[in-house]
């Protein structure tokens, strides 16, 4: 089956403008993510969905393809979505252009999973490390099934306890690595705007969801670290060093 990787790059976040031209180490990290894609599936078959000239040019000039997308395109995902319209695929693996850790093995095994589970959207989650705090609502937190189903995902602390001696002793967090079909895509585009449950917890995949399309997890090689706000570059430039 062929397969590529769309990564969603906007350079207006609201956390952090500017965010996939942030240099770590010398390298913006939008170009991290697309030297991680290309290990995976060649890059030939790697886009940078985008609307902004700044990150096409950047892009561009290390030899990448990029597909300029809608400014108003409310995800990452449905900016996946738009991208695919002109492409011949029969998976679609979305990486998350602020995520410069995750591993070609992780994108290889999304794409494994989606052939295995034809008719799941796939996504990754791994250990909250131990030096991040689970309650924090900038790190989605993820309740799966012993079949790795996707229960629930929520910016809250999940699974919740009233009794603090049933309190977990771990969470599990969102790894940004998503695969799809072409179908699914234009479900999740044609929605027409977020749903009730995405808006209020401001997570994409839960549009899923709400359009019945059941999610199957896999835990990642790597436990990757994504660049949220500017406290988390330094994180990420150390962990960068240590594995190159």
């Amino acid at each position: 089956m062929r397969s590529c990787v769309i990564i969603p790059a906007r350079y207006k976040s609201s956390r952090l403008p500017g965010k996939p031209l942030i240099d770590l180490l010398g390298k913006p990290m939008i170009i991290w993510v697309a030297e991680i894609a290309s290990r995976a599936v060649g890059v030939s078959n790697v886009f940078i969905a985008t609307d902004d000239d700044r990150i096409a040019n950047a892009v561009n000039q290390k030899g990448y393809k990029y597909i300029m997308t809608s400014s108003s395109s409310l995800t990452g995902t449905d900016r996946v979505a738009e991208a695919s319209l002109g492409l011949n695929y029969d998976i679609f693996v979305n990486v998350q252009g602020d995520e410069p850790l995750v591993s070609p093995k992780d994108i290889l095994r999304c794409i494994d999973r989606k052939i295995k589970y034809k008719g799941h959207i796939i996504n990754s989650y791994n250990l909250i490390y131990e030096d991040q705090d689970p309650s924090s609502i900038n790190i989605p937190k993820v309740v799966i099934n012993n079949a790795e189903d996707l229960i629930y995902i929520s910016r809250s602390l999940v699974p919740g306890f009233k009794d603090i001696k049933y309190k977990i002793n771990s969470y599990f967090k969102q790894i940004c690595i998503y695969g799809y079909n072409k179908k699914e895509l234009l479900n999740f585009l044609r929605f027409g705007g977020k749903s009730e449950i995405e808006k209020s917890e401001d997570i994409e995949i839960l549009r899923f969801f709400e359009l019945g399309h059941p999610v199957k997890m896999f835990k990642a090689h790597n436990n990757s670290l994504s660049v949220d706000v500017v406290e988390d570059i330094e994180k990420v430039e150390r962990e960068l060093r240590l594995r190159n």
